[in-house]
């Protein structure tokens, strides 16, 4: 694969590999910690355990999920937002500001 020579793109093509990006990234992270969790269920029902029973039921309350990150700030890509529940800060000011949701999909 080709890296491309990022000295001589633009900001705007810059931004749109940064997106891309950060976008194929969330993914692989996703698809590796489903991996992870059906390695540890086979490993665990092999021995004869279930995951609950090494684990305990404290993880997310049956029913609820956090979502992957559908928005993102661009002014700071640590602030996401997966388009469920109430509207972030950051987003509830740009789109104040005139600025359009597809602006922010990641």
């Amino acid at each position: 694969m080709a890296t491309p020579n990022v000295d001589k793109m633009s900001l705007k093509d810059l931004v749109e590999l940064d997106l891309k990006v950060q976008k194929a990234i969330s993914i692989a992270k996703e698809r590796e910690r489903a991996e992870l969790k059906h390695k540890i269920a086979a490993l665990a029902e092999d021995s004869g355990f279930s995951v609950s029973e090494l684990f305990g039921g404290r993880g997310a309350a049956k029913g609820k999920s956090t979502g992957i990150a559908k928005y993102k700030n661009p002014d700071n890509h640590s602030e996401t937002w997966t388009g469920r529940g109430r509207k972030p800060n950051w987003l509830v000011a740009k789109l104040s500001k005139g600025a359009k949701m597809v602006e922010f999909e990641i």
